[in-house]
């Protein structure tokens, strides 16, 4: 803003260039309009759609809603106790 505003040349090649982004962000804004509004059905079915499909694999996996880090927590524990059991059966 600094240099823009102390010399005029560049204020004035700066102004024109910020009216042309304005012209085309409200040439776009009205054309993209009615296509979000004539896409926005679709994807709501699509988000819908996706949103039972997660339901059921996270039913059928039920890792996944799980947090990361009791994931990772859960996976030590698993190991270990399996690592205990071989540890077991070699030494008797």
């Amino acid at each position: 803003a600094c240099t823009k505003e102390s010399h005029p040349y560049i204020r004035s090649v700066c102004g024109a260039a910020e009216k042309g982004v304005r012209s085309v962000m409200e040439a776009t804004a009205s054309c993209v309009q009615p296509v979000l509004a004539a896409l926005e059905p679709h994807v709501a079915a699509a988000n819908e759609y996706t949103s039972k499909g997660l339901d059921k694999l996270g039913e059928k996996l039920p890792i996944l809603p799980k947090p990361v880090e009791q994931i990772i927590s859960d996976t030590k524990e698993l190991v270990s106790c399996r690592v205990a059991d071989v540890k077991d059966v070699v030494t008797s």
